[in-house]
Order: structure tokens, then sequence, then C-alpha cells
């Protein structure tokens, strides 16, 4: 059941952009930057809360970039500033990033890896885009992790919340098809081992421990892989078991958690699934070999989306003692325009998704007050049909538990989903936003954000306004 998010080229999109990119606008801030680094959260049974108690609900998107091998946001050839605005302003308060363990490896060791497709510059009134990621000593951008450290600082102004995702261990623009945290050799970083991929998240939460603007970190994106025929147990996949093997996610997992909580124990941790889980019920473990043909009830596995099968949990659930307050479960799902799996091919509601797919899958997690969902990567293109149908009842099921999500994606050049944005990155895809808006965190025609001082964007205000608070 495996799933391919493809990107598209970029060379081509930026030959023909560049001139009308390098008179963009810069969009203007007014609001006062929240210093007070009390925007942290904690979860209580299924449930996210604030250091008040109040709950919070964290709704948004993915914007991809920095973990392809521009080492930046797609879209930088482009305002920035001025599309995060919108960005805000539209009501998209909690930001999922995409970045590789490659590159976060360069930012630890102090010599951060350079940005390709940008344009920065700052020669007023003739040529100004992204003024602030222009370096005059190199009369070029700066380098990667100064543009993020930027970014994270337009995020501070506009009201909106960061998520960091492990997309994969290379800077690669399909590195998301590796099924591992580890075990690929890099460029810049040498080989990706278990013990790197943990060092440079616990090194990314102590560098922004003091600064709220990221809440969470997505340990790492659609662990997956299948059983084969043979009878040894494979090591080149994902697996969720009682094990201290290297491949099995839970283990490692925790691992990784407790490292990065060690340096910031207020952020959250996501924690995806798997794509397959034995069949425990009927006695099967990662040992038992696949069956030559058998599908359904014959098969020894429950298949599922990449990152999307946490089946698991119920019988090795992630164990962080007094800091399970921190985990957050984060599956992935799509629709059929990405993959058409078995639970698609009826004329599905949303009871057939849950009682197919979904319940088992996830959402028993949330029904049975294990620990708050955060539905990492959803969406896909307005079909008028199968897809669209999917995605409807997927957001009315999330509004109506008030499961947390992050919706794929802004980005245009998402092969198989499409995005929020038209490729002049600036005009939106009404009808898609439409559909995303309903399950936006809103209240009285305000988008309610994370902070508790700054509003989100123009048309939101801060959580202290919303609940009434200081």
């Amino acid at each position: 059941m495996k799933r391919f998010k493809k990107i598209i080229s970029l060379l081509i999109i930026v030959t023909t952009i560049f001139t009308t990119a390098a008179f963009s606008n810069v969009q203007k801030v007014t609001a006062a930057v929240d210093s007070n680094n009390d925007d942290w959260l904690h979860c209580v049974g299924n449930k996210i809360y604030d250091m008040n108690g109040k709950e919070v609900w964290l709704t948004g998107a993915n914007w991809f970039g920095f973990n392809c091998s521009e080492n930046v946001f797609h879209g930088a050839w482009y305002d920035i500033k001025g599309i995060l605005k919108g960005v805000a302003d539209r009501g998209i308060g909690f930001l999922r990033i995409p970045i590789s363990s490659e590159l976060l490896y360069s930012w630890m060791i102090g010599t951060p890896n350079k940005v390709s497709s940008v344009t920065a510059a700052n020669n007023p009134p003739y040529y100004v885009c992204n003024p602030d990621f222009y370096d005059p000593t190199t009369n070029g951008p700066k380098n990667s992790m100064e543009i993020f450290d930027i970014i994270m600082s337009y995020c501070k102004q506009f009201g909106i919340k960061v998520m960091v995702d492990v997309h994969s261990p290379d800077a690669n623009n399909s590195g998301h098809n590796y099924p591992l945290w580890y075990g690929v050799t890099t460029s810049t970083a040498g080989e990706i081992t278990t013990q790197k991929w943990i060092d440079t998240l616990a090194w990314l939460a102590n560098k922004y421990k003091n600064d709220d603007t990221i809440l969470a970190f997505d340990l790492k994106n659609e662990p997956h892989g299948k059983r084969g025929y043979t009878a040894t147990t494979p090591t080149d996949m994902a697996k969720w078991d009682n094990s201290t093997d290297e491949n099995n996610w839970k283990y490692a997992a925790e691992k990784c958690s407790k490292a990065v909580l060690a340096s910031n124990p207020k952020l959250l941790v996501m924690i995806e699934g798997v794509e397959q889980y034995p069949k425990t019920e009927k006695g099967y473990t990662y040992a038992t070999p696949d069956i030559w043909g058998a599908t359904g009830d014959a098969s020894p596995w429950y298949g599922a989306w990449w990152g999307g099968n946490l089946r698991g949990v119920k019988d090795y659930p992630i164990n962080l003692g007094t800091l399970n307050s921190q985990v957050v479960y984060s599956p992935h799902d799509y629709g059929p325009s990405v993959y058409n799996q078995t639970w698609f091919d009826k004329d599905f509601t949303t009871q057939t998704l849950l009682d197919d797919y979904w319940y088992d899958s996830w959402a028993y997690i949330n029904d049975k007050g294990i620990a708050p969902l955060l539905i990492g990567e959803w969406g896909g293109y307005m079909d008028g049909g199968k897809n669209q149908k999917w995605m409807t009842l997927l957001r009315d099921y999330m509004i109506k538990n008030h499961i947390n999500h992050t919706f794929w994606c802004i980005n245009p050049n998402s092969g198989d989903t499409g995005g929020l944005l038209s490729y002049d990155w600036t005009t939106w895809d009404e009808a898609k936003y439409g559909l995303l808006k309903p399950a936006l965190w809103q209240s009285n025609g305000k988008f309610i954000g994370l902070d508790h001082q700054v509003p989100l964007g123009s048309n939101g205000i801060s959580l202290s306004q919303y609940y009434g608070t200081k």
C-alpha cells in the first residue's frame, strides 16, 4: 500500500517566474512579537491544553522544501513573508515544516548547508525580494539555518506556530520514499545513523527551548515497508513491537522522544504509525512469513498508508512515563487519487471508512481517550468525485471529534495532491481552501491562534482573546 508524493521539478518553474519574483512587494507587520515563551502545550487524555488548562485545537497545513535538495521552502523565489502573511490571514495557524536529518546535521556542526532556488535581493526601488534573506557580504542568499531562523521570526510575528517534521534522512526531493530513519549515506553528513537522527533533533530542541514558535516535533515522516515471503524478519521495514531491534519504530520513537524532551520537556512529540502490522489476535508476529496470494482475512497483515498504521498502540503503547503528557499520535490518511485502497471500492461513507480502515488503524486512539491524534497529512485533488468525497468525510469527522490536523499542502508542486496555492504562489485555489476552511479553528468569524498574545494574521484573535484571559 505504497504512496508516492511526487514533487514536480522546480528548474523550469523557477526560470519562468524569476523576473516577476524579483519585483514582489514585501509585506509589513505591525503586531507586537510575543516573547513570553508561555505557549507550550501538553496533553490529558485525547485533548491538548495550554498552560492554563484551556483546550486548544491544532489546525494547519504543510509547506515543504527544507527537506529537499534546495534546503529551503519551495516558493522562495517569491516573497516568503508575503506568502506567510496570506497563510496566517486565512487561518492556518499551525505549520508543519518537513526537513531532512542531513540539513539538521549541518546546522548542528556549525556549517549550514547552502540553499538554491532563492531570490534574495535588497536594492530598492529596483530589485527587492526576500530582502531579509540577502547577505551583502556574499551578494547572495544567507545560509539555510539563517533563513530558517528568519522564517521562524516571521511566524512569530504573524501568530503562526510550527511543527518540525523529519521528512527524510537525506536532502532529497523524493526522500520520503525511503522507509526508515537511518541507513542513508548523504553527501554532506555521511551516513545518517539512528544516533545521528536522535542527536540532531535533541540539538534543535535545545536551540529553540526558549522560543515557543516551534511547539512540536514530528519525529519521522511515514515509517513504512512490507513483510516479505522469507522465513526471516526483514530489517528494511519499519515495524512496531516490543523488541529493541533498530528497525522497531516504537522503540526508536521512545528513545528519540526521551532525548528531545530532555532538551525541552515542553515540546509535543508527534509519533506516526507504520505501514504493516501483524494480526496479533491470530498469533502472528513480524517473524511470520507472508502467505503467497493471501488477501483480506487470509493475510497475516493489516495494511495501511505509509505512517498510517497505529494498531500497535493497543498492544505496545509508547511509554515515556510522566512525559506521556507530551505524546500525540499522528497518522497520515489519503484518498483514492493517491492510491485506490480497497476501502474505496464501494459507495463509501463515514461509517464504512471507520469499519474498513479508520477505526482500528487510528481512530480508536481518540475514541478510547488514549492520547490525542493529529492527522499530519491529508488532502488531494478537487476531482468532483470520490477523492473530494473522501476529503469532505474526513474533514467532517475531524471537526466532529476535534481531531488535530495539518493539510497537505500549501505547495502547488506536490504531484499527486496539488496544493492550496497556484504556481504563481499568490493565487489560492479557492475551492480547495473552501473545503479546508471549516476545519480551521475559528469562532464568530475569527480564526483562533495558538499564541496567547499575538492574533493569528489580520483576521484572527489570540488564545488569550478567545478565552478572555491575560
